[in-house]
């Protein structure tokens, strides 16, 4: 198996980590630590906040995590991972759980580094929202849109859509919480409805949990979207997707932008030259 080995589909990459096809088999590798991290977040100067909680699984020097919904995670799931084989949390019954075990496992065995095709994209110092702002010129910078296309944007992060604003280009915003973005836009809830009407797509790593991902994947593929993943939740099994409907993802691994205040990395994907999107 190749550094920069990718799969066809995101069951075809799982069942390939389940068999060991892309490194060790994930039944010797144990999960030694197993935690949540809950967030509320008003940076200053913006009307409005929300609030994350993720699962992070952690093997050896790497950590991988998956976002749930706040209070969804018992005490007793978190707990009955750590010590668990990677093989056994990939065929865990909660969604996050195996997702989480699945990026834990990529990290370990493909980490963010050149090696593995990764750029990496520096995040200065200072408050919340300006390396919000610094991550979201990351973002926005994998996309190959002009003026005036319209950008499906799935899990909306403010300081995105600014940036899409500042660079002319039209969106839509989806979240399956709803509500209204900082400039009083309505939120739309159902983003595959909107697909057809959008020249790109920009996703969140949360459509791997919710189970939306694939769909989002199928259509930029048949239809020769570009489709840009920005990756808290499955930050490495992203990269392991790209031609084959990713075209290019921002990673972020654990430990997140919004938890410290000193300079930062995210780590950049794009899809091979002459690959397929």
């Amino acid at each position: 198996m190749t550094a920069t080995a990718t799969a066809t589909s995101l069951p075809d990459l799982e069942q390939r980590v389940k068999v060991g096809e892309f490194g060790p088999h994930p039944d010797t590798l144990r999960v030694t630590v197993a935690f949540t991290t809950s967030q509320a977040v008003r940076h200053d100067g913006r009307g409005g906040g929300y609030r994350n909680e993720v699962l992070s699984l952690r093997i050896g020097e790497a950590v991988g995590s998956c976002a749930v919904e706040p209070g969804a995670l018992s005490a007793a799931t978190v707990e009955e991972c750590a010590g668990a084989p990677a093989g056994t949390l990939l065929a865990h019954p909660v969604p996050a759980v195996r997702t989480a075990a699945l990026d834990a496992y990529l990290m370990h065995v493909t980490p963010h580094t050149p090696a593995h095709g990764a750029s990496p994209w520096p995040l200065p110092a200072g408050t919340s929202l300006r390396k919000s702002r610094a991550r979201a010129r990351g973002v926005a910078d994998l996309l190959d849109a002009a003026p005036g296309q319209r950008v499906l944007v799935i899990g909306v992060v403010n300081s995105l859509l600014e940036a899409l604003r500042e660079r002319g280009l039209s969106y839509v915003p989806c979240d399956l919480k709803g509500g209204t973005t900082e400039w009083g836009e309505s939120v739309r809830t159902d983003a595959l409805a909107a697909l057809d009407h959008c020249d790109a797509i920009l996703a969140s790593g949360m459509t791997l949990g919710n189970g939306t991902f694939e769909p989002l994947r199928r259509h930029a593929l048949e239809h020769g979207k570009q489709l840009v993943m920005f990756a808290q939740t499955g930050s490495a099994v992203l990269p392991r997707l790209l031609g084959s409907g990713v075209s290019a993802v921002c990673a972020e691994p654990y430990p997140f932008f919004w938890l410290d205040g000193g300079p930062g990395v995210v780590h950049r994907y794009r899809c091979p030259a002459g690959g397929a999107r």
